[in-house]
Order: structure tokens, then C-alpha cells, then sequence
């Protein structure tokens, strides 16, 4: 009993409701960090606003028991009622009409977080008390007459504020359905670096800036091109045929969860003729028994063909290329694998079905190898 009631208080402290200010409060002095930000998925964070996240909720147990929105703990932390909805078997559900569950993941939301809460199943942010006192990064002495800022927020400074959603999940069975950063560390690099990195144009109309932190986090939904840079190909002839070595300098695997397929596709030009070569499926499927079963059911790892984090892979062909060939080699995935879309009633969505284009290079080859 001492152990439960030393995590009552701490459960108050994570979860406890908080009142945000709406993000679009932000767009008057900010103006084109507010652009970015409607953009991304931390905006259309909600099952209202993401068709794929709200045909998994549709589908999940909690969900037909109106029990818990669990999801709201990362998918619409601003709500005012995070508490209710997270609650068990208290029958309070997801409601369209609450202004502050269409929030997503909002501005003040984000720079409200004070700590992160590690976790075995999954990391928590703990958001500071302090209403229009927000975290930042910019050294500059400027303090705007709307909110107050502090600079003194180590994982802001780190550039690890995401990993309080985007470390780890962890389900029932101790499986991690999926896993960004699970040792809440990086080695090279951190995930502002590569997912807000520095661009043109001012912080805001009141402190004017050459430059600003990019609020349009790159993903896989939005801005991918702006990832590309962090993936190469080669080209390994071998005799009668070559190989497309990946290379991922990323610290995380390239397809992180587990409804994602990507593909390698690969053609080659030789006399004027293209000729395509059979595509390559990278993914990593959850399941039981073998076979693949939805993340609350899934307590293995069935198939794992993904690009690891920082790894080198050469797949190869049986094709002879010659003198003058060019190999075209391009990858993209499908934010839901097709196999899954009958299941999940997303046979008709746009961007369910739509394939992800991330990357193409073409590799010319000089000479014939032997």
C-alpha cells in the first residue's frame, strides 16, 4: 500500500490538468514559426485531424470498452480534460466539439515541458505549473511583454525535449512496439539537430532574427526532403551482378513504426531502355506466434528488414551493368503498409495509400568492372 501511495501523488504531478494557450495565440508575433507548425503532425496530432491514428483508436480494445483514450497522454496533451481521458473505465471519450483536443501537440505545450519522466513502458513529460513561462533556447536578453521566458531547461538545451513521446512504447506483453532513443541518449547528434534545424527568417515580429529554429519538425508525414541529406546510396558492382549499399547516418532506424513499409526501388538505364529490378521491402513487423497482430496484441518481433540506426546495408541484384548504365535508385514508404489497410477501413485514404516519396539518386557507372 506504501508503494501506491507514493504513486498517487507522482501520477498528480504528470497528469495533473493544465491550461494552455491556444497555439494560434502564437501566430501574431510569430508569425512564421506558426506557418511551420500548422504543417506538421504535432498540429494534426488528433483523431480528428489524423484519419491513420484515428482507424487504430477506432480498432483498439480501450476504445470499444470506453475505458481510457491512453493515446491523449502524447496525441492531445493540451486537452483540458487529459486527466478524464486517461483515467480508467471512466467512460469520458475524445469530443470533437472540446477546442482543446483539436490542439495536438501545441506550442505552449511543448515549451511548458520542465522534465522528463523516465519510464519502463514509455517516457512522460512533466509540464511546469507556471502558465506563459516558456522554455526556449535563444540567448538573447529580449523578454516578450506576453509571456516570460526561461532559459534554463536542460533537455531544451540538450536538443532531447522529444523524448517524452518519442523514446520509447513499450505494451502489456514488454514487447516495444516502437523505439526511437529507449537509452534517452545520443551519441552524434540529438533530435533537434536533424528534425528543427536552423533556416531563414525571424523568430518573431517583436525580436527580429536572420534565422529561427524550423517548426515544421521533417518526419514522414511533411518536409521528408529536408531528411534526405541523412541517407546515401553507392553503387558495388560484382561481377554478373552489383549491390545499392544504404547508408543511414541517422542515430534510429529509418522506418520507426511498426505499420510503416518502405521500399527500395531500383531501375537501370542502358541503351535509351529502362529495366526494373524487383523491390526491395524494409520493415519491421510485430506480432505473435509468427504472424503479425495489432501493437496491443503483438509479443514478438516477426520480421525485422528496417535500416538500423547508423547501419550500412548492401542488398544485391543479379544484373550485369555495363560502361554508361545508370542506376537509378530511389526510396519511399507507405505510411500504412497495404497489407493493413482492409483491416484498419483506410482502402480509400489518400495518404494511407499514397506512396512517400523520400529519396532518388542516380549513380552513372564509368567503367565496366569485372
Amino acid at each position: 500500500m506504501k508503494s501506491i501511495a507514493l504513486l498517487i501523488p507522482l501520477l498528480t504531478l504528470l497528469f495533473a490538468n493544465h491550461t494552455f494557450e491556444p497555439s494560434e495565440t502564437c501566430k501574431s508575433c510569430h508569425l512564421t514559426i506558426y506557418q511551420e507548425f500548422t504543417t506538421t503532425q504535432h498540429a494534426n496530432a488528433s483523431i480528428f485531424k489524423d484519419e491513420i491514428h484515428a482507424a487504430v483508436w477506432k480498432k483498439h480494445p480501450k476504445n470499444k470498452k470506453l475505458s481510457s483514450y491512453s493515446c491523449a497522454k502524447c496525441h492531445t496533451p493540451a486537452s483540458e480534460k487529459l486527466e478524464g481521458l486517461i483515467g480508467k473505465h471512466n467512460g469520458i471519450v475524445p469530443d470533437a466539439k472540446e477546442p482543446t483536443e483539436l490542439e495536438g501537440i501545441s506550442c505552449a505545450y511543448c515549451h511548458r515541458i520542465e522534465s522528463i519522466k523516465h519510464g519502463r513502458l514509455m517516457n512522460v513529460n512533466v509540464i511546469a505549473t507556471e502558465e506563459k513561462r516558456y522554455f526556449g533556447t535563444l540567448k538573447s536578453s529580449f523578454e516578450s511583454p506576453f509571456h516570460r521566458i526561461k532559459r534554463d531547461g536542460a533537455h531544451f538545451n540538450s536538443g532531447n525535449v522529444c523524448i517524452g513521446c518519442h523514446s520509447h512504447k513499450q505494451n502489456k506483453f514488454g514487447l516495444n512496439v516502437c523505439s526511437t532513443n529507449i537509452d534517452n541518449e545520443l551519441e552524434k547528434s540529438n533530435c533537434v539537430s536533424c528534425h528543427m534545424p536552423k533556416v531563414k527568417g525571424s523568430v518573431s515580429t517583436l525580436n527580429p532574427t536572420k534565422e529561427h529554429t524550423f517548426h515544421g519538425f521533417p518526419g514522414t508525414h511533411s518536409h521528408q526532403s529536408m531528411l534526405s541529406q541523412y541517407v546515401q546510396f553507392e553503387i558495388k558492382p560484382e561481377g554478373e551482378r552489383f549491390g545499392v549499399r544504404i547508408i543511414n547516418h541517422a542515430s534510429h532506424a529509418l522506418s520507426l513504426h511498426p505499420m510503416r513499409l518502405m521500399e527500395l526501388r531500383v531501375r537501370v538505364l542502358h541503351a535509351g531502355h529502362y529495366t526494373t529490378l524487383p523491390t526491395q521491402h524494409l520493415a519491421r513487423v510485430i506480432g505473435a506466434e509468427g504472424k503479425p497482430k495489432p501493437p496491443w496484441l503483438a509479443k514478438e518481433e516477426v520480421k525485422n528488414t528496417a535500416i538500423g540506426g547508423y547501419e550500412k546495408r548492401l542488398i544485391r541484384y543479379d544484373y550485369t551493368l555495363e560502361a554508361g548504365d545508370e542506376v537509378e535508385v530511389t526510396m519511399g514508404y507507405y505510411l500504412v503498409n497495404p497489407k493493413m489497410l482492409k483491416g484498419l477501413g483506410l482502402e480509400q485514404s489518400a495518404v494511407a495509400t499514397k506512396f512517400h516519396h523520400f529519396k532518388t539518386q542516380t549513380i552513372k557507372i564509368n567503367k565496366k568492372e569485372s
